[in-house]
């Protein structure tokens, strides 16, 4: 199931992410292991989810506590399988476990932090690890550009190098072709100019991972860099600086050159520009959502439709074509 694309020009708050959510209803919800959710926030999130028909959860965590907490807040969880575990830590390594009984597609974070829950998934033995760098994406409805847009990566990797970033690319470029956002989508890797200089490594690299992507080392995607962000997402502005590419002035991934500047750059859209964020980890056995405290009951939902859409199109491309 694609995700039909939005008109241009269409600024209605939440229109992308109402595409994305509808698409993800349309197909077969995926098993999602819930780690440790014991707080309103995230086990509300995992029953809205749950009752729209995207995910099927599965509760990990202790178990006392999170009924406490659903009776207390007048949550339903009656439905759902409910794995005892002690504390966030005994959670996020019984999830991990939990994947590789392939008793689910997906895991999902709940109320503890984000660095406990990436340790069980990073550890070199018994993680999720995989031959890909592992790293997030924020996938963004800005009410005012006509693209859902990608930001990578703002979450994961503080200061990547070259090879670091290639997978950053590949990881994204790969969730925007499988969960049927497109195909070729338009990648611009950002700095803070939009020509190569000795004087500000990341359009160095910016210009390698070009050539890495004429080479084949980078595929999928059509890739153009270094770009400033203005001349990145704003036709005109690439105009008037003379940048003549299929990427200029409608990008819909953004590669920061690292998370601090990527960090900055989605929370500056999350709060000026009023977009919501979706925000899900790739490289990994298996998608990770990877919500907030602060994020909204309607970014939680996106976050389970962008990776329950990203689940079934990995799934759809493993399975023998019918006979």
């Amino acid at each position: 199931m694609g995700i039909a694309s939005i008109e241009a020009g269409e600024a209605r708050p939440g229109a992308k992410y109402d595409r994305l959510i509808a698409a993800a209803k349309a197909i077969p919800a995926a098993t999602t292991i819930v780690v440790h959710p014991c707080d309103e926030g995230s086990l509300r999130g995992v029953a809205d989810a749950a009752e729209a028909g995207i995910i099927k959860p599965v509760l990990v965590g202790p178990s006392g506590k999170i009924r406490a907490v659903a009776f207390k807040h007048g949550i339903e969880i009656g439905a759902f399988e409910l794995v005892d575990a002690p504390h966030s830590e005994a959670a996020a390594a019984k999830a991990v476990e939990l994947i590789h009984a392939a008793k689910g597609e997906m895991l999902m974070k709940g109320s503890l932090h984000t660095d406990e829950l990436m340790r069980s998934v990073t550890a070199k033995t018994g993680g999720l690890r995989t031959e890909r760098r592992i790293s997030h994406v924020f996938v963004m409805d800005v009410p005012a550009y006509s693209e859902t847009i990608f930001v990578t990566d703002a979450a994961i990797n503080i200061f990547p190098d070259l090879d670091g970033k290639r997978d950053i690319i590949q990881n994204a470029i790969d969730l925007y072709t499988q969960a049927g956002f497109g195909t070729l989508p338009r990648v611009a890797i950002l700095s803070a100019v939009e020509t190569v200089t000795s004087k500000i490594p990341s359009t160095i690299e910016a210009a390698a991972l070009c050539k890495m992507a004429d080479r084949g080392q980078i595929t999928g995607g059509l890739l153009d860099g270094p770009l400033a962000f203005d001349n990145a997402i704003d036709r005109e502005a690439a105009r008037i600086k003379g940048v003549k590419s299929e990427v200029a002035g409608r990008a819909q991934i953004l590669v920061v050159p690292d998370l601090e500047s990527g960090n900055m750059l989605a929370k500056n859209l999350a709060y000026f520009a009023k977009a919501d964020g979706a925000g899900i980890v790739l490289g990994a056995r298996v998608p990770v959502v990877l919500t907030s405290r602060a994020d909204s009951a309607r970014s939680r939902m996106a976050s389970c439709a962008v990776a329950t859409l990203y689940a079934d199109g990995r799934r759809r491309r493993t399975q023998p074509a019918a006979a």
